[in-house]
């Protein structure tokens, strides 16, 4: 009889994985070769999606997670206290408990970051793709002990297409952070089963909070451990099992606190609002869609709307329940020779699933990004079968014969992921191009199109971004975002004038949605361009009535109030304001102008250099602080505040008057005439520079 190796069970230890042995003598080390393939590998996957630094595109949330994010704008300790502390109900950002993605993304800011200079945003989350690649090669070494297969399936995911989306999407860093911390956890995990190590297993169960706290999702890892623990680790038992209870506890509480928190700051909808015919449609289409994707990335999008209808008369669905109905007897009749195949389907499948929309909170059916960390099980399937085609039982640094011929194949796989890696991060050039893409394969889907129109409505484009609004709301009239479609398309209209139709779309998103915040203060700044004044503040007012801190509202509300010399009430505003955020800029200068009113020059100079600590480019508060130095006769500061703003807007045109006039007040003749000479080519109208020249060429007898 065959004599087999037999691994020798501790008393109350779990059984050790074998070795992996080495002959003696040999200077073939396989861990320094690990570490070799790494770094080659760390250096393809950073070189393939380098170009993702330039990125400027901004998606979904993009708004709740930078660019409408006080906090996040705001770095400093408080800030992170708040993200640590909201549990329940995130204040800035809404739906799930994130805080250290929330914190990340802040530290990001702090380093240079903001909304029109992505690239330290851009570099944080290339930077941890990069480390969930190398985790992953590490990850897959421990489980199968080959460093070649472990860096092939590694590279493999590396350069794929479907890793774009969460490095260019400001949004998805929870993504990533998640999937690093869930791979530190996978590490340590398989550690601990190979060492009964506590130190490990303590390490393991901090890196599984450390995730839960970057994104929940990652919370049904405690499944996966179990199914590494039946394959290929071969120590599931009771004593497995009790193992993870820690592990389950924190995941019910965490997913309680997501479904708390989601509720209350975010949209869900349960299953049992859903026709009953939804839930097994989307498993069906999911499966397939996450298997064909992988293998074959073509036409990718953020946005994979459900397919019109969503039954069996439509083909996509009726093939996804055929391809569904032979995947998994398939899977099952596997295990008669392997449980490689099943295990790792299963491991994908466990980790998508708090994904796959069965409680509804996203309008798309499936997403590139969802598939991230869950790839690892596929990745495990990939490794097995690569391991098998390797054919080498020794670890040499060098393969042979046959291990050439897989570099070969899996070299030309890799050239053939990294073209269409590349061709996809170009789509995130702009926001506009990154939209236009996903409207290319969702043209019903009208509430795109609003994103395309506030683009075009950026480019200076009105008569464009009004077309795509309309073409929204012709499109889904009664889509819960219609609202906001009105609320824009208003925005518009006013800017362009039409005050009286930009009202009427005011009303209208206000019909739809009566605790839309927002719209009664854009509402308000339309009733005050036509005098309307009590009707404005009546607007201003209503808004704070739904949310108490809206900012917008309290200051626009501050300004009207001190229009009117209603010091007192304006002053409450602006310290409201300051309450809820003090960085805020337009706060200060607003107290400031109440001050020049009430005739506190040096104090509204203390609130007007405060307002320009906090944003350099006020150029509101910079033209009003050379204005009061100026009162002061403190010209020489106020010429230099004057020139400041127009260094960074030289179009500025009160900035450039402002300017001659306190160089001709200076003495400065000649400079303040060249300076007048320079509104007038901005403006040819306007009448202040033309009595300033006259004054300046009288004093220079012209």
């Amino acid at each position: 009889m065959r004599k087999t190796r037999q691994t020798t069970l501790k008393k109350g230890r779990p059984a050790k994985a074998e070795p992996i042995r080495q002959s003696k003598g040999t200077s073939n080390h396989p861990v320094r070769l690990l570490a070799s393939l790494i770094i080659v590998v760390a250096l393809v996957v950073a070189a393939v999606h380098w170009p993702a630094l330039s990125a400027k595109a901004l998606s979904f949330d993009d708004d709740q997670y930078l660019t409408k994010n006080p906090l996040v704008q705001n770095p400093s300790g408080s800030a992170a206290g708040r993200f640590l502390t909201e549990v329940l109900e995130p204040s800035t950002v809404g739906g799930y408990y994130q805080p250290l993605t929330m914190i990340s993304l802040m530290l990001d800011h702090a380093s240079g970051g903001s909304a029109t200079n992505l690239r330290s945003f851009h570099r944080t989350s290339l930077a941890l793709h990069v480390a969930n690649t190398s985790l992953v090669i590490v990850l897959l070494y421990m489980l199968f002990g080959q460093p070649w297969v472990a860096a092939m399936a590694g590279l493999l995911f590396g350069v794929h297409p479907m890793t774009v989306e969460p490095i260019p999407w400001v949004g998805e860093r929870k993504t990533l952070l998640a999937a690093f911390f869930s791979l530190w956890c996978l590490v340590f995990y398989v550690r601990y089963a190979r060492t009964a190590g506590w130190k490990s297993y303590a390490t393991c169960l901090v890196m599984y909070v450390l995730a839960l706290m970057s994104k929940p999702t990652s919370t049904p890892l405690p499944v996966v451990m179990l199914l590494l623990d039946g394959w290929p680790l071969g120590r599931l038992s009771w004593r497995a099992v009790l193992e993870k209870v820690p592990f389950f506890l924190i995941a019910g509480i965490s997913a309680n606190i997501t479904i708390i928190s989601q509720k209350r700051t975010g949209a869900v909808v349960m299953p049992g609002e859903y026709p009953p015919t939804r839930i097994p449609f989307i498993l069906c289409h999911n499966i397939m869609f996450y298997l064909v994707k992988p293998l074959w990335p073509t036409n990718l999008t953020p946005h994979n709307t459900f397919p019109r209808p969503f039954d069996l008369s439509n083909t996509t669905v009726l093939m996804s329940v055929i391809g569904t109905c032979v995947l998994i007897p398939a899977l099952l009749i596997s295990l008669r020779w392997t449980r490689a195949l099943l295990t790792g389907w299963l491991i994908f499948f466990v980790t998508v699933f708090p994904t796959m929309n069965i409680i509804g909170f996203s309008d798309v059916i499936a997403s590139d990004k969802f598939a991230y960390l869950p790839s690892v099980g596929l990745l495990m399937i990939l490794a097995f079968l690569l391991k098998r085609l390797w054919g080498q039982a020794n670890q040499h640094v060098w393969p042979n014969k046959r291990g050439w011929a897989v570099l070969a194949v899996v070299a030309v796989l890799t050239i053939c992921e990294a073209r269409t890696t590349r061709r996809q991060i170009t789509y995130w050039q702009n926001t506009e191009r990154i939209y236009t893409r996903m409207i290319s394969f969702a043209p019903h889907a009208g509430y795109l199109y609003p994103t395309v129109g506030y683009c075009l409505h950026q480019r200076g484009l009105p008569d464009e971004a009004i077309e795509a609004y309309r073409t929204a709301i012709r499109l889904n009239p009664e889509h819960r975002f219609v609202d906001y479609t009105h609320f824009l398309l208003g925005n518009v209209l006013r800017e362009q004038g039409k005050t009286e139709e930009a009202i009427e779309h005011y009303r209208e998103s206000i019909r739809r949605n009566p605790n839309f915040a927002d719209v009664y203060n854009n509402l308000g700044v339309a009733w005050a361009g036509i005098g309307e004044k009590d009707k404005a503040i009546q607007a201003y007012r209503k808004s704070l009535t739904i949310k108490q801190q809206n900012v917008d509202a309290l200051n626009n509300l501050g300004i009207l109030l001190g229009q009117q010399n209603r010091i007192e009430e304006a002053t409450a505003c602006y310290h409201k304001i300051l309450q809820i955020n003090p960085y805020h800029d337009g706060a200060y200068n607003g107290l400031a102008v109440n001050c020049i009113r009430q005739q506190k020059i040096d104090e509204a100079i203390q609130y007007f250099q405060k307002a320009i600590q906090i944003n350099p480019n006020n150029l509101d508060s910079r033209k009003n602080l050379g204005i009061a130095l100026a009162q002061q006769e403190n010209l020489d500061e106020a010429i230099r505040e004057f020139q400041k703003v127009l260094a960074i807007q030289p179009t500025d045109r009160d900035g450039r008057y402002l300017l001659a006039d306190s160089l001709r007040r200076q003495g400065q003749i000649d400079a303040a005439i060249k300076e007048y000479r320079r509104v007038l080519q901005i403006d040819p109208h306007h009448a202040k520079s033309q009595e300033g020249l006259r004054l300046a060429l009288a004093q220079k007898n012209k």
